[in-house]
């Protein structure tokens, strides 16, 4: 027998040899420890002196979501070889899957979305109603028209309807022709006068436009320049304020000052027969921002002021009193919330319908104060909660309180003979619910200046009435009742006439839109 061959070992296969010895002999240890301590497999546990626990309750088994995107699957359990061509082939394949399902999850919707395919609260779509009463703004759509006024069977409200239904945009020039303020419309107020058409439009950043409607074609005259967008209306425009002129007012006393306020915190009083505006009433401290959201003169007193603001106060001011005396001045915190607008009974001035961004409809009484100190506020008549913020509430000589709200209605309060009411007295929550609620979309966004609806304060027939734009670029008219008179509209109307207004007497009514237009039906 041949004798074996010593082989002598590489130095990494003798430190090979090493490090197994190494391990070998710190298992052998491990497992000498483990088993004196009674933990290895030939050890004897202890026995335990304690009750024996409880068996639990197995856990319940998660259900895991099937996910649709696709999975990595193993290629040895498929027998593909590493690095062969089949293998690289199914990597690339399930990388593009998996790059497509994370395009998808990301990918917007472009087609339409059935709303029929939705479920709400457990209901389907059709069968839990839509989130509003009142669709989106369809320009030029019709909801009034001829056709409703020809089927009227009531002699009086078909004759009625006939004549405002017949009012007819300005002949002369088109709306788009008559830029009367360079930024958007915020308010609009018509002259007194009956002689001629002369409307006033303040607009976002403190101008003033006034247009005279008695012009015709012939008599404009439009200068030789070559920038010149074409012939319109003669305009003369001013610019009284820095910010917002939110609301006009001519005197009830001398319909040759026109008061108005601004989101720069002043009221200003411009008399027409000198061509003077002047200050009557700005914040005591000149650093203080307090915009206003509404005024008004009283017809009892020509020196009384009242106005609001949008942080919800209400205020009295004699404008008598120097500047820079506070002693004229009375504020009342009557909202914690913006006062979107208020209005002063006609005949009873002492009471003051409010609304407010917190959706309510409110009536003081200035005759009585309650609180004390700077918690002073009138006494509270009666109120009213809508399901949104109220944008506007206007008294007329009836007794009766028109508020527009963005929960898409228009409502009408009937508060019957306010002569008859005294100081003190709280009207109930039925008494102040609406006699009539007229559907109507306020949804007037970002763009365009918020509905609000304006009553004639003198109609020559009578018969209350109202005035409010229409989103479908329109205008429309109510009676007291909330019967509808007209829907006005023409050609050249190319954005929603939102500020609109009667003449306090006359059947003209004016309207102003986001860009600045006038539009005037006689």
């Amino acid at each position: 027998m041949a004798r074996a061959k010593n082989v002598e070992l590489s130095e990494y296969e003798r430190k090979r040899q090493e490090n197994i010895a190494k391990t070998q002999a710190l298992l052998r240890n491990l497992e000498m420890e483990a088993a004196q301590a009674g933990l290895g497999p030939t050890g004897k546990a202890k026995a335990s002196t304690t009750s024996k626990p409880k068996p639990k309750k197995p856990a319940p088994k998660k259900i895991k979501e099937e996910e649709n995107a696709p999975r990595r699957t193993s290629s040895r359990l498929k027998g593909i070889v590493a690095d062969s061509e089949v293998a690289k082939r199914k990597a690339e394949d399930e990388s593009t899957a998996i790059r497509d399902a994370d395009r998808a999850k990301r990918q917007r919707i472009s087609g339409a979305f059935n709303f029929s395919d939705i479920v709400v609260a457990g209901k389907d779509w059709n069968k839990s109603g839509n989130f509003l009463s009142i669709g989106p703004a369809a320009p030029y759509e019709r909801t009034f028209d001829f056709d409703d006024v020809k089927e009227t069977t009531d002699k009086e409200l078909r004759a009625l309807r006939e004549r405002m239904s017949g009012l007819q945009l300005w002949e002369d020039f088109e709306p788009n022709e008559i830029k009367i303020t360079p930024e958007r419309i915020y308010s609009m107020a018509l002259h007194p006068t009956t002689e001629k058409p002369l409307v006033f439009a303040g607009d976002k950043l403190g101008n003033l436009g006034i247009c005279d409607a008695s012009q015709k074609v012939a008599e404009v005259k439009v200068e030789d320049d070559e920038d010149a967008d074409g012939e319109g209306p003669t305009i003369t425009t001013l610019k009284p304020h820095t910010r917002t002129i939110h609301t006009f007012q001519f005197s009830p006393h001398d319909s040759n000052a026109l008061y108005s306020a601004s989101y720069d915190s002043t009221v200003r009083k411009l008399d027409l027969a000198k061509g003077v505006a002047v200050e009557v009433y700005a914040p005591s401290d000149a650093n203080e921002d307090a915009p206003l959201s509404g005024l008004e003169i009283s017809k009892d007193d020509p020196n009384m002021l009242y106005f609001s603001t949008l942080s919800g106060q209400f205020g009295i001011y004699d404008m008598r009193t120097p500047s820079e005396k506070a002693a004229g001045l009375q504020t009342f915190q009557l909202s914690d919330k913006k006062i979107g607008g208020f209005s002063l009974h006609p005949l009873h001035p002492h009471l003051v319908a409010t609304a407010s961004l917190d959706r309510t409809l409110k009536i003081w009484d200035l005759r009585k104060m309650t609180g004390k100190e700077d918690g002073r506020v009138p006494a509270l008549f009666g109120e009213h909660t809508s399901k949104l913020s109220v944008s506007h509430a206007a008294f007329n000589s009836a007794g009766q309180v028109a508020t527009a709200s963005y929960d898409d209605t228009i409502k009408i309060h009937n508060l019957g003979n306010c002569a008859d009411w005294k100081a003190g007295v709280t009207l109930d929550e039925a008494e102040m619910e609406p006699s009539a609620v007229i559907p109507h979309n306020n949804q007037t966004g970002r763009w365009v200046t918020i509905l609000r609806a304006q009553w004639q304060q003198f109609p020559q027939d009578n018969v209350q009435r109202f005035c409010i734009g229409n989103m479908n670029r329109f205008v429309d008219i109510y009676t007291g009742k909330g019967q509808q008179l007209a829907q006005l509209g023409g050609e050249g109307i190319t954005a929603v006439p939102a500020v609109a207004k009667f003449h306090p007497t006359l059947d003209w009514v004016a309207a102003g839109t986001g860009s600045g237009k006038l539009c005037l039906w006689m």
